[in-house]
């Protein structure tokens, strides 16, 4: 399921529907400001760094976790990761091995980050994060939990994407946050924004007013795969926050789209629906591809007949994002 539309219409142009369920969204906001208000009951023995947003949905969390893992293993550290495996139904502790576990069972992003660090979903963050300080881990990385007071956190970043921003700055179901901006940052260390230059400059414009806080502008960038994309035909398929962002990084690679199909945020890839986009790209001629995320739910039958277009994350100021780090993780490692 795609957010609404006029969830991301500007603040001051603000649709008729969300006028309508602003009283509820402003129900949501004191739940939300009640839970936070809380006092942390767990201080874990090794240093946390939370990637959380304000936003319901995809931001870029996991290209950012990814990126602060890579950062951390260049940093001599173990770091692992806590997550609730949105979409999987185990309750957990579990450690993630993409051998054996499925998407249906841990989500699909944890298998895509155990494949960097090692990576604990349960429903419990508190018995994920036990599991992995038992497993020797020195620093954790929670995976969303922002709006979770439970566990004491030593650095945490809001993630956003720039190009939507914090949307018409509304609560769900009136907008896409799930706390008013000003309170969310307020607890938060940094924030991150995930976008082209020009969609950068328009987040500054739109938001720059609320942003006292250390600010990092970032960017998803395709990995090389030594082939080159202008010389085929696609069809290109993606279930992440914003589909758009993938179809629009193939087209920036010169890459020939016969279709996009955009997909619900994490939706089942089940065997009508590959069937149907595999006999659609067979009769224009074209290759299926697709996200990592989203290969990480296909079935097996269905994995060589699919390419992956992996991305990572490149902050623009990367000696200041990594000081940060190192003070958050250790005074002694600078």
């Amino acid at each position: 399921m795609q957010a609404p539309r006029f969830w991301f219409t500007p603040p001051d142009e603000l649709h008729i529907a969300a006028r309508l369920l602003s009283p509820i969204g402003q129900l949501y906001a004191y739940a939300t400001a009640q839970r936070t208000a809380q006092h942390a009951t767990v201080t874990a023995q090794a240093p946390v760094i939370c990637v959380g947003n304000l936003n319901a949905g995809g931001t870029g969390k996991t290209p950012t976790v990814i990126a602060l893992v890579q950062l951390l293993l260049a940093l001599g550290k173990r770091p692992h990761v806590i997550t609730k495996g949105y979409g999987g139904n185990v309750q957990g502790p579990l450690e993630v091995n993409p051998r054996y576990h499925s998407a249906d069972q841990t989500g699909d992003e944890p298998l895509l980050l155990a494949a960097f660090a090692t990576t604990w979903v349960a429903k419990d963050r508190i018995k994920a994060l036990k599991a992995a300080e038992k497993a020797g881990a020195d620093v954790i990385i929670m995976d969303d939990g922002f709006q979770d007071p439970t566990i004491r956190k030593d650095l945490s970043l809001v993630i956003v994407d720039a190009e939507r921003g914090f949307g018409n700055a509304k609560c769900i179901p009136a907008g896409p946050l799930r706390e008013p901006v000003g309170a969310g940052l307020a607890r938060a260390d940094a924030i991150v924004s995930i976008g082209p230059q020009k969609a950068q400059h328009a987040f500054k414009k739109q938001w720059g007013g609320a942003l006292h806080l250390p600010h990092f502008d970032a960017e998803l960038k395709p990995l090389s795969m030594g082939m080159d994309w202008s010389t085929g035909r696609y069809l290109a398929f993606a279930g992440i926050g914003h589909p758009e962002k993938f179809f629009a990084t193939l087209r920036g690679l010169g890459a020939q789209l016969v279709h996009c199909e955009a997909l619900g945020d994490h939706q089942s890839l089940s065997s009508t629906l590959l069937g149907r986009l595999q006999a659609q790209a067979q009769a224009q001629q074209a290759q299926l591809v697709t996200t990592e995320k989203d290969a990480a739910r296909l079935p097996d039958d269905f994995q060589g007949d699919v390419i992956t277009l992996p991305v990572r994350l490149e902050v623009q100021d990367t000696d200041q994002f990594t000081t940060m780090v190192k003070k958050a993780i250790s005074a002694d490692i600078l």
